[in-house]
């Protein structure tokens, strides 16, 4: 019996030690985030340094649970930012002011990362121009930097210089003034074009994907879209969805469009093609930052500052 009871006691710690377990008592989505994030920073700042991550939405993670506001340290030390969408625009529609208790709300976990000196980088999705210069004039008061987006699907250049233009060399997120957030450049024939348009313009980081029709930037790619057009130097950030796969990335595999590994769940209603994965799942980890080959790497060979990390909020769909 007693040897029985050993071989039982030793089963239950394994299976409570695989990482792969969808258990929902046994899981803390929001730890499993975390931990991603972690990793993720501790990879690629050991790769190239400066190097900086940040996170967006899921601002929650600065703390450490919904019962506990005290701040998360460890996941506080691995980020140099938090991304926030839709703070004061575009929460329900694009264009229309955030409810006031949802600003107020995501404010409080704002704050507190901005309290431990890292920098809150606000796009706010508006296009009449009373409004976006509202979203500035606010999100400046508040201590954030700042980007009035037109279009949600972040595929133009906004015409006119960028708020708090300069011409200084940025070489560190709290130097940044303004930002660009341009991820699809769809609207751009050529890759040289897309790079020459980017070139042309002054603000202090622009947060761009890796991929230009499906083909990696390169580092000649990155080192020019370094430099503002007035001279001086800007943050050049990947974003990087990891909480999502994404069925038009290279790492897809044909054959999940019909038999798709288990890790990968719902596909997002608003965004066809993008699925939500278990993404404390040893598979996904390798191929965003634990493989030789990962998004990670291909990111930091190509001479990025840093990442955007996206769909961190991912853990409010399991939790559900």
């Amino acid at each position: 019996m007693k040897n029985a009871a050993i071989a039982l006691f030793a089963l239950l710690c394994l299976s409570c030690d695989n990482s792969d377990s969808d258990d929902a008592n046994a899981r803390d989505y929001r730890q499993d985030m975390r931990e991603l994030v972690i990793g993720i920073s501790q990879k690629a700042k050991t790769a190239s340094t400066p190097f900086f991550v940040i996170p967006q939405n899921g601002i929650e993670l600065v703390t450490q649970g919904e019962d506990d506001f005290s701040t998360h340290a460890a996941y506080l030390a691995a980020i140099d930012g938090n991304g926030q969408e839709d703070l004061l625009y575009g929460y329900d529609n694009d264009n229309d002011a955030t409810p006031t208790e949802t600003t107020n709300y995501l404010k409080n976990y704002l704050n507190l990362s901005k309290s431990a000196g890292k920098t809150i980088l606000v796009t706010d999705y508006c296009s009449t121009p009373s409004k976006m210069a509202g979203s500035y004039q606010a999100n400046a008061a508040s201590g954030y930097v700042s980007y009035a987006a037109p279009e949600r699907d972040l595929n133009i250049i906004p015409q006119g210089a960028p708020r708090n233009v300069n011409s200084d060399v940025i070489t560190s997120l709290s130097q940044v003034k303004n930002f660009l957030y341009l991820i699809n450049p769809d609207n751009f024939t050529a890759k040289q074009a897309f790079i020459d348009a980017v070139a042309a313009t002054n603000y202090d980081l622009v947060i761009i994907d890796l991929f230009f029709d499906d083909v990696a930037l390169t580092a000649t790619d990155v080192a020019q879209l370094k430099n503002k057009a007035n001279g001086g130097k800007r943050l050049v950030i990947s974003y990087m969805s990891i909480g999502e796969a994404e069925d038009y990335r290279y790492y897809w595999n044909d054959n999940w469009n019909s038999t798709r590994p288990d890790w990968i769940a719902a596909e997002n209603p608003d965004w066809p093609g993008n699925y939500k994965v278990k993404y404390w799942n040893s598979d996904w980890q390798g191929l965003i930052y634990k493989n030789d080959d990962s998004y990670l790497n291909k990111i930091t060979s190509a001479g990025f500052n840093g990442v955007y990390l996206d769909i961190i909020d991912a853990f409010e769909y399991f939790e559900e």
